[in-house]
């Protein structure tokens, strides 16, 4: 329980508690792509991973910063 509190005030925008489902989808969105272009022969065009999925449509869209709040809101930002 060392970590128990954040050491930087910076954390998710949104209630979300992880990306972990967004990603594995795109994960295999990506490979299944990938696949289908080898299959077709399609060797010089692979597609990119952002072409696929968009970091946007994840449930967390980035992080903030949360330094300049007050140290008792503050506190709960840090409280992981």
């Amino acid at each position: 329980m060392a970590r128990s509190y954040r050491r930087t005030p910076i954390a998710g925008n949104t209630g979300a508690d992880s990306d972990k489902v967004s990603k594995r989808w795109a994960g295999r969105a990506l490979r299944s792509s990938v696949r289908r272009a080898l299959a077709a022969g399609d060797y010089e065009v692979l597609p990119h991973a952002r072409e696929i999925s968009s970091v946007w449509s994840f449930p967390k869209d980035g992080k903030s910063w949360f330094g300049d709040l007050p140290s008792a809101q503050l506190a709960a930002v840090l409280r992981k």
